[in-house]
C-alpha cells in the first residue's frame, strides 16, 4: 500500500462527503426560507416590491431545492468523483452566499439587487452578480457534460436529466436576462421602474428552474409504479414536450408584457 492511497480519499467516499455536506446546505437554506415566510405573517411588510421577506423566502427554497437536485441528479453523469465534488462545492459555496446576501439585504430593510445607494449595497450587489456568473459556469458545466456524454441510468432517466439540465441553463439565462434589463432601465430611468420590469421573466424562470426536480422526480416515480420503460420513456417525452410548451407561451406573453 502507497503512501498516497493512505491520504487520498477512495472515489466514494469523496462522493459520500460531498453529497452529505450538500444535502445538509441545502436543508439549512430550505429552512431559512420557511423561517422567512413566518416573519413574513408576523410582520406587516408586503409580500410583492424589492424590500419584502419574500425574496429571502423563495431564494432559500429555491436555491435549497437546486442544490439538493443537482447533487441527486449529478451522480450519474460521465464526471470523475473529484471534479463533481469540486463543482457541487462552489455551487454550495455560491448558493450559501447568494442567499446570505439577499437575507442580510432583507433584513436591513434595502433592495438586495441593483441597490448602488450607499458603497456597502454597491459590495453587495456586486457579490451577487458575480455569485450570478458563478452560477452559469458551474451549472453550466454540469449541463455539457450531461448533453455530451453518456448518462449511466435508464433511458427514462438520461432523457429526463438531460433535458432538466437544459431547462435549467434556459432558466439561469432568463435569471441573467432579468438583471440585465433592471440595470438599463435603472440607468435609464427610475429606480421604481427598475425594479417595477426586472422580474418580467419570473414565470419562466421558476418553470425552467426547477425542471430539472419535476422530470428526474417523474421518471423515479414511474418506476417504483413499475411502469414499463417503454411507457416510461415515453411519459417522460410528453412531460419535457409539455414543459417546453409551457415555457415557450410564458416567454411570449411576458415578453410582451414588459
Amino acid at each position: 500500500m502507497t503512501s498516497a492511497s493512505l491520504t487520498s480519499p477512495a472515489p466514494g467516499r469523496t462522493r459520500r462527503d460531498i453529497d452529505t455536506w450538500s444535502l445538509a446546505i441545502a436543508a439549512v437554506l430550505v429552512a431559512s426560507g420557511v423561517f422567512h415566510l413566518l416573519v413574513f405573517a408576523v410582520d406587516d411588510r408586503p409580500w410583492e416590491g424589492p424590500v419584502s421577506w419574500r425574496k429571502p423566502f423563495t431564494f432559500g427554497e429555491a436555491f435549497g431545492i437546486t442544490l439538493a437536485t443537482v447533487a441527486w441528479v449529478s451522480r450519474p453523469l460521465a464526471i470523475s468523483s473529484r471534479r463533481r465534488a469540486v463543482l457541487l462545492g462552489v455551487f454550495a459555496a455560491d448558493s450559501v452566499v447568494e442567499v446570505a446576501g439577499i437575507t442580510l439585504q432583507a433584513w436591513r430593510h434595502v433592495p438586495s439587487h441593483l441597490n448602488t445607494s450607499t458603497p456597502f449595497n454597491s459590495a453587495v450587489a456586486a457579490v451577487l452578480a458575480a455569485g450570478g456568473a458563478v452560477l452559469v459556469a458551474v451549472l453550466g458545466t454540469f449541463a455539457v457534460i450531461a448533453v455530451t456524454r453518456p448518462v449511466d441510468t435508464t433511458p427514462d432517466r438520461a432523457l429526463a436529466i438531460r433535458a432538466g439540465w437544459v431547462f435549467l441553463v434556459a432558466g439561469l439565462l432568463s435569471g441573467a436576462a432579468m438583471i440585465a434589463v433592471g440595470t438599463v432601465a435603472k440607468r435609464t430611468g427610475t429606480l421604481a421602474h427598475a425594479y417595477a420590469v426586472t422580474g418580467f421573466l419570473k414565470g419562466f424562470h421558476g418553470l425552467t428552474i426547477h425542471a430539472l426536480l419535476t422530470l428526474p422526480a417523474l421518471a423515479w416515480a414511474l418506476e417504483r409504479m413499475n411502469v414499463t420503460p417503454a411507457r416510461r420513456y415515453r411519459a417522460v417525452v410528453g412531460a419535457v414536450a409539455l414543459i417546453a410548451a409551457a415555457a415557450a407561451v410564458l416567454l411570449v406573453v411576458e415578453i410582451e408584457g414588459v
